[in-house]
């Protein structure tokens, strides 16, 4: 009998729909020491001896930075934001680029009004990355879905943007 569980064929991974897909833009200034004026995030905990103006060697290893970057429909960072995306973002692994998000995004335009709360890993190294969509508000209230990552720019330790294409799928 165990015999023949083991060796049945495994059921195909049912495929799901999503409810609704949004695409959205965040655009992240880390705060250099002399950008106080543009800057959307800022290093708050770094290895000891390290500076809160430079991000830390080897990966960026043990750093957390706090957020509250624009939010846009385009990738263009001057483009009138419809949202914040507000958290915080660590560097948790000493032999790669990889960060562990925690945000909400915070929308209040003519096309969406609510939050959209989101966490997990990012591997940055990798071309697209998908954390979780654990719930929302308003428009996306009791939502929950997966967001995927994508680097549509870099610019060294100054500048990043990175595309979010967020799939629900329980909606209310």
């Amino acid at each position: 009998m165990l015999l023949a569980l083991c060796s049945a064929k495994r059921s195909k991974r049912k495929h799901y729909t999503p409810c609704k897909n949004i695409v959205l833009y965040y655009h992240d200034i880390i705060y250099n020491g002399t950008n106080a004026a543009n800057a959307t995030s800022s290093i708050v905990a770094a290895p000891q001896g390290a500076n809160l103006t430079k991000l830390a060697p080897q990966f960026h290893f043990g750093d957390m930075i706090v957020f509250d970057d624009p939010i846009t429909l385009d990738n263009n960072l001057h483009s009138k934001p419809i949202g914040r995306a507000q958290g915080f973002y660590m560097y948790d692994t000493k032999n790669a680029y990889t960060a562990w998000f925690s945000f909400t995004l915070i929308l209040n335009s003519p096309y969406y009004e609510g939050t959209i709360t989101l966490a997990g890993a990012d591997p940055t190294i990798k071309t697209t990355r998908d954390i979780s969509v654990t719930g929302g508000t308003g428009d996306f209230f009791m939502h929950r879905g997966i967001a995927t990552l994508i680097t549509d720019t870099f610019q060294g330790d100054a500048y990043f943007r990175l595309r979010i294409e967020i799939k629900f799928y329980e909606c209310w």
